[in-house]
């Protein structure tokens, strides 16, 4: 069993999509299902979890509804309003549909860096906790210390960093980005996503660059708390879906047998709670 913990599907006619816009080159068009199956099988991922791309609720009964219709889609992972005073209701009236996992805030397009830390979110992060679900922290560099507030904080609430922060590899910025992410690491609540390095390595890079920070991910996470992902099809923007599990398939050759399955599948099956679905 192999697990694609992030991934995305979008249409633009149905209109929430207007992020979309014509100079964003491969990615200015519909991506559906259909359209990802042949990369899974060739590449031998077997299920995937979807992740939103808009701010917008639409956006998360959209992806519900592709996870009803769609066999190899395990979880969702949406978003919610939290300044909205019906933040905790709605994320419980979510929790009620078997693939809702959790929810992603757009924080790296946020202006106010603290926005995370406001308040009024305690509600909000309450029912994620009691309900067990999930917060997947989309954030840069810029956020990491504002994240380990967040999580001292709420100690309890289970939260994944999506594409290990977006580290600014094409201009190896590493040191500071490692200081955080091992900071990070200690926390027991915090997960990552080994996904989205490539695309910030910039088109059709060196592969060799990457392996420092994938290195550093492994060290800091252990195979226990890193899940696999390919955001595609944002992906495209540098490489392809099968070079990339190809790379990570070179990347965890030398670990065992068991951690190289908790990478591909397990971590992303427990965090999740994705047992139930498979």
């Amino acid at each position: 069993m192999r697990i694609d913990s992030h991934q995305h599907f979008w249409q633009r006619e149905l209109g929430h999509h207007n992020w979309l816009t014509e100079d964003m080159g491969t990615t200015y068009r519909d991506f559906l299902p259909d359209e990802l199956r042949p990369h899974l099988k060739k590449s031998g991922i077997d299920k995937a979890v979807i992740m939103q791309a808009v701010p917008d609720m639409a956006e998360t009964h959209y992806m519900l509804s592709l996870a009803h219709s769609t066999d190899f889609i395990l979880g969702v992972v949406g978003w919610i309003d939290m300044q909205h005073i019906d933040a905790p209701y709605n994320i419980a009236k979510l929790s009620n549909n078997p693939y809702f996992k959790g929810i992603r805030p757009m924080i790296q397009d946020i202006l106010n860096d603290d926005w995370m830390l406001q308040p009024q979110f305690a509600s909000a992060f309450k029912a994620l906790t009691e309900l067990g679900l999930c917060f997947d922290a989309l954030v840069k560099p810029r956020h990491l210390q504002q994240l380990i507030t967040l999580v001292d904080r709420y100690p309890n609430l289970k939260v994944v960093i999506d594409h290990a922060a977006k580290p600014n590899i094409a201009e190896t910025q590493f040191s500071q980005w490692k200081e955080d992410i091992q900071a990070l690491a200690k926390r027991p609540n915090v997960y990552c996503k080994l996904s989205g390095l490539v695309t910030e390595a910039g088109y059709n890079p060196n592969f060799d660059i990457l392996i420092p920070y994938m290195s550093h991910l492994l060290k800091s996470f252990g195979a226990s708390r890193l899940m696999w992902g390919s955001d595609w099809p944002v992906l495209n923007l540098a490489t392809d879906y099968n070079q990339w599990v190809t790379l990570t398939e070179v990347f965890l050759a030398t670990l065992t047998a068991e951690q190289q399955t908790q990478i591909w599948s397990k971590t992303a099956t427990e965090f999740y709670r994705l047992q139930h679905l498979e």
